[in-house]
């Protein structure tokens, strides 16, 4: 992660996002679809866990 200026304050960003920022218009485009699937996988597995708590400490 690296801490960048923008317009509207500081932000941090991670290295692969900063380096897909350098290349085309569809690569850019095909990174930002890769994280947001992983982004939503991730939630939907948090959601998961907190609907069968039970579960995720059983392992049933």
């Amino acid at each position: 992660m690296r801490q960048i200026e923008t317009k509207g304050g500081k932000r941090w960003r991670c290295i692969k996002s900063i380096e897909a920022t350098k290349k085309g218009r569809v690569e850019r485009e095909a990174f930002g679809r890769q994280v947001s699937a992983i982004n939503k996988a991730e939630a939907q597995a948090r959601i998961r866990i907190r609907a069968n708590p039970e579960r995720s400490v059983t392992g049933k």
